[in-house]
């Protein structure tokens, strides 16, 4: 089969590697019919985290189960199913917890040893407790797989930033960030009620999408101006919650000097860079909650799901390009010169 792997920085290659297969009996093949390129995948793009040559790619994917082994008895041939980006046993006592990314027996698509999303095929651990079914009806609509596929990620990422700073009816928002995280976070807020939502970021073309998903206010400056200019729009007081979803030194800096006493910060952006920002100090004296983290997208999925089929829910115009899978290598450099939000993959073209 096909799929995309890396060889070194700004070395994406697509080529034949093995056919996906059953390996364990809890086990089951799923035929790629949508995946996507994230900004993590560009960590490893750019050489700032580290990957063997041949390596492969991608840990976001919807598509259809061609095999499964003698154990599984959730699904079967033929299903249309959604894979978060990790996968679970769905038995542990994190999973019991709900963060089936602390799963003992989990892990990432991607990672040494497993099939990537960004390929033709992918051999699915666990997967009664990691994959869920689709309506069938949804393969024939475009335009919901892409917006199914998002739940994968960036749509349960964003929600677990809002969760986790604790939105809630009539709050002031901040989320920091305007990449596909940060605007999953802007319809995240929406849906649990934010009275005012302020996105931070750069690209009008992103914060115009930020607006059309219920951002009340953008703020396009930095740095110190930045947060005065959020200040102002809150009367001085700061947000009662933030949504940091870049994970920088600055990033997170400027979630402290905006949240207000008593608030909360919601962290989902991976930290990379210098991270020590996270000063205690000023989290102690003003009784900031700091939560957040890998978000447990397998847990949320089900609480997203019923949005996104009745249509209430649309991510999917954070897929601002659509490439073939034998494009993924002019994917990840148009993502890389931020030519491109999210590029979405289409196996066969």
């Amino acid at each position: 089969m096909r799929a995309a792997t890396i060889h070194g920085p700004y070395d994406v290659r697509v080529e034949n590697v093995p056919d996906a297969r059953l390996s364990e009996p809890g086990d089951a093949v799923v035929q790629v019919l949508r995946s996507c390129v994230c900004g993590t995948d560009l960590w490893a793009y750019r050489g700032e985290s580290p990957r063997r040559p041949g390596q492969r790619l991608g840990h976001e994917f919807l598509g259809t189960v061609t095999d499964t082994g003698p154990e599984v008895t959730a699904i079967r041939p033929g299903d249309l199913v959604l894979a978060p980006f990790a996968w679970s046993d769905g038995r542990c006592a994190a999973c019991a917890d709900g963060l089936p990314t602390s799963c003992v027996n989990g892990g990432l698509w991607g990672a040494v040893g497993a099939d990537g999303a960004q390929g033709e095929a992918v051999r699915v651990p666990y997967a009664d407790a990691t994959l869920v079914r689709l309506p069938s009806h949804a393969a024939s609509d475009d335009r919901l797989l892409n917006a199914l596929l998002a739940l994968s990620d960036v749509m349960g990422t964003g929600y677990h930033g809002a969760v986790s700073a604790d939105v809630r009816p009539g709050a002031a928002v901040a989320i920091i960030g305007d990449g596909a995280v940060g605007l999953c976070a802007v319809l995240a807020a929406r849906m649990l009620g934010a009275e005012q939502i302020i996105a931070l970021g750069h690209h009008p073309a992103r914060l115009d999408l930020a607006r059309s998903f219920g951002a009340t206010a953008v703020v396009t400056r930095r740095g110190e101006a930045a947060v005065a200019a959020l200040r102002e729009l809150t009367g001085g007081h700061g947000t009662h919650a933030t949504i940091e979803a870049v994970g920088t030194r600055e990033s997170m800096r400027a979630a402290l000097d905006v949240t207000r006493p008593g608030g909360a910060i919601g962290w989902v952006g991976a930290p990379h860079g210098n991270t020590d920002a996270l000063d205690p100090m000023t989290l102690f004296l003003h009784n900031i909650s700091l939560r957040g983290g890998l978000a447990p997208t397998r847990r949320y999925i089900d609480d997203l799901l019923p949005h996104v089929l009745d249509g209430t829910l649309d991510p999917s115009p954070v897929f601002d390009t659509s490439l073939s899978l034998e494009s993924v290598p002019a994917a990840y450099q148009a993502m890389d010169a931020r030519t491109a939000l999210k590029p979405l993959i289409t196996p066969g073209g």
